[in-house]
């Protein structure tokens, strides 16, 4: 498979999880060449995309629509070879975060420690524990009832440490490719080797539903974990909000 291909599958994967998660919530709207992701009292996905570059004539109706909805983040992949991401810098917008998308093709499973448990949320009282210690690993909340209305569509997990929650993961298979998102570990539990566990179970999973290739987004402080197990590098996305 060519990095095309895996870069498609990146962006197809992360894209149909905003259209997928906000679509119950009556969320998601679609305005070509724009599709926008906004779920009251959450602070995900809130995302507002397009698939092809950015062009300067497409910014007055973004913003209108970014003004409209106070929050919107706007990804801009970085595959075009242009320089089309001044236009957001030219008009004041800012940069939220940057992350990196990457691949790993899936051979092996990996053997785990057995120290964690990992509990699917498919109950309110857990879609709730998940919600109010997501934000303590990430700057950003994810609503109870995201979760709520989204069980079977996508894969929530709580995990334990001795019988106390520590972390969380989100699974997304499109095709043959498995998303591993929110991948998470409340500060006090971090350098114990918990994101790499959480990893490498995340990783079997997708070994298990008979996906190819796992990909992801990497932020700074999980890119090495990534690195470690192989996955490579596909392109940067460069999220930019309006001030």
């Amino acid at each position: 498979m060519t990095n095309r291909n895996l870069i498609k599958d990146n962006i197809d994967n992360l894209t149909a999880l905003w259209r997928t998660v906000a679509t119950p919530l009556l969320s998601y709207h679609k305005f070509d060449p724009f599709e926008f992701s906004q779920i009251k009292n959450s602070g995900w996905p809130n995302r507002l995309w397009l698939r092809e570059d950015i062009k300067e004539e497409n910014l007055p109706q973004i913003m209108e629509i970014m003004e409209k909805n106070p929050g919107l983040v706007i990804p801009y992949w970085d595959i075009f070879g242009s320089n089309s991401s001044e236009f957001f810098e030219n008009k004041g917008f800012k940069i939220r975060i940057q992350l990196m998308a990457m691949a790993l093709k899936l051979d092996k499973k990996f053997t785990l420690q057995n120290k964690l448990n990992f509990k699917r949320v498919l109950n309110e009282e857990d879609a709730k524990t998940w919600s109010d210690i997501y934000p303590l690993s990430f700057s950003y909340v994810i609503s109870k009832e995201t979760l709520v209305h989204n069980y079977e569509n996508i894969k929530f997990y709580l995990v334990h440490f001795e019988e106390k929650p520590i972390g969380t993961l989100t699974l997304f298979q499109t095709g043959n490719v498995m998303g591993i998102h929110g991948v998470g570990v409340i500060p006090e539990m971090r350098k114990k080797g918990f994101a790499e566990e959480i990893m490498k179970f995340a990783l079997n999973e997708a070994i298990d539903a008979g996906c190819e290739y796992a990909q992801l987004q990497a932020s700074a402080l999980g890119k090495g974990i990534y690195t470690r197990l192989g996955f490579e590098d596909l392109f940067l996305i460069t999220n930019y909000q309006l001030t």
